[in-house]
């Protein structure tokens, strides 16, 4: 099998189909360093949060008894809208913690960028 990379292309300007000439090619190669680590997702933990603050929720309105001036989705509302609040900014809290402490961790690497394109002549 051929590496497509290094196969010379056929030459467009070439009147014959199917015939191919040879063009010189040139390979040009960058490197830069580059810091690699891991981040977290933070809409993840922003999602996740605030489905946790749902829950909270709905266990303080089960929990406590019912009171006569608003119903249980009036309560379950109110404190839907408090905790799902609070569990969101925890959440990306979380997350921007894990991202600080991962960034302790970030390794500079070498990158190569290798760009092949035929000579000009």
């Amino acid at each position: 099998m051929t590496d497509p990379v290094n196969t010379p292309e056929p030459d467009e300007r070439s009147t014959e189909p199917g015939a191919e000439a040879s063009v010189p090619l040139e390979t040009e190669v960058e490197r830069d360093i580059v810091t690699v680590r891991r981040a977290p997702r933070y809409s993840r933990f922003m999602t996740l949060g605030a489905l946790v603050g749902a829950v909270v929720a709905l266990i303080l309105t089960v929990s406590f008894p019912a009171n006569d001036e608003f119903d249980l989705g009036q309560v379950f509302g109110f404190l839907l809208l408090a905790c799902a609040a609070i569990g969101l900014a925890l959440g990306a809290l979380v997350a921007l913690v894990i991202d600080r402490a991962t960034a302790r961790r970030a390794k500079s690497v070498t990158a190569e960028h290798e760009t092949i394109h035929p000579v000009d002549e």
